[in-house]
């Protein structure tokens, strides 16, 4: 493990979750572009959640419904049956995947503007493809197709690619950290919601595909254990969600142990940056993931 050396294990963990927090919407930013739907409708899928389903699923393969729903986690198995594995009869994954580059080369061009052509995407792509190193693939499948695709060479989609990675890297262990902490996939969204910080049950119901009974069941079980109220959480509650994000830091803490303070924080500045920029011109105001 990177973190048993001694140079780099000072490392604070609030700026983990900042490095993370900062690079994140370098890769999901292509859940709202509309240059996703185009290039991926362009290969042969169908609009809305077929584009989203089969777009990040691609990289492990035609994969069916019950793989993509096992690593997504919190989406009702009925809503990925509706798309998964009919994409796959409609483009390969090859072209999928094909098509999602150059959805992303397009819409990190449209959004960056100038800044896409810079010195910075340059040296974040190497800063980001070099914390990458670290990372192994053991129980993390979704991380795993990812890294088992060839590197692009375009100075953009290196910084891309390089996001992909740590995001579904960090997103598979939170996935064991969920595992870990006996909640489900709807039971996590539940909880989630609970924490009262703008993701609404109507939202992630409408979103992620569970129906009235299905949310009310997850619910009752989740009270039934003292993780909520009808308040929302319970004091248990917020600290399971504590230690969620802890624990998930934890498991994604190696490709900034790797860098160490300094550049981690040079990642964070420009990042941050580039994020800022990214919504400044509007990478969160399209459909994308809402249809997901």
């Amino acid at each position: 493990m990177v973190s048993a050396d001694p140079s780099t294990a000072t490392l604070d963990p609030r700026q983990i979750a900042r490095a993370h927090r900062a690079v994140e919407l370098l890769h999901s930013h292509v859940y709202f572009a509309p240059e996703t739907e185009q290039h991926l409708t362009g290969a042969g899928l169908r609009p809305g959640r077929m584009c989203y389903f089969a777009g990040r699923s691609a990289a492990m393969g035609a994969v069916g419904a019950g793989t993509v729903t096992a690593t997504f986690y919190n989406f009702s198995p009925a809503l990925v049956a509706r798309t998964i594995p009919a994409a796959w009869t409609l483009a390969t994954p090859e072209q999928v995947l094909a098509a999602r580059l150059d959805a992303a080369r397009a819409s990190l061009t449209r959004l960056l503007g100038d800044a896409a052509s810079s010195d910075e995407v340059v040296e974040l792509g190497e800063l980001l493809r070099e914390a990458t190193t670290v990372l192994s693939p053991e129980g993390r499948a979704l991380y795993a197709g990812h890294a088992d695709l060839p590197w692009p060479e375009e100075p953009i989609l290196v910084l891309w690619h390089a996001a992909t990675l740590l995001r579904e890297h960090r997103g598979d262990g939170h996935v064991a950290a969920l595992l870990h902490s006996g909640l489900s996939g709807i039971e996590a969204l539940v909880t989630h919601t609970a924490m009262g910080r703008g993701f609404t049950p109507e939202a992630a119901k409408a979103t992620r595909g569970w129906s009235e009974e299905e949310w009310a069941a997850a619910a009752q079980a989740l009270a039934d254990r003292g993780l909520v109220d009808d308040a929302g959480l319970t004091e248990e509650g917020v600290e399971l969600r504590a230690r969620l994000e802890v624990h998930t830091d934890a498991l994604s803490a190696d490709p900034w142990l790797l860098l160490g303070p300094e550049r981690t924080a040079r990642v964070v500045e420009i990042a941050k940056e580039f994020s800022r920029t990214l919504v400044a011109n509007g990478a969160l105001s399209a459909s994308g993931l809402a249809k997901s």
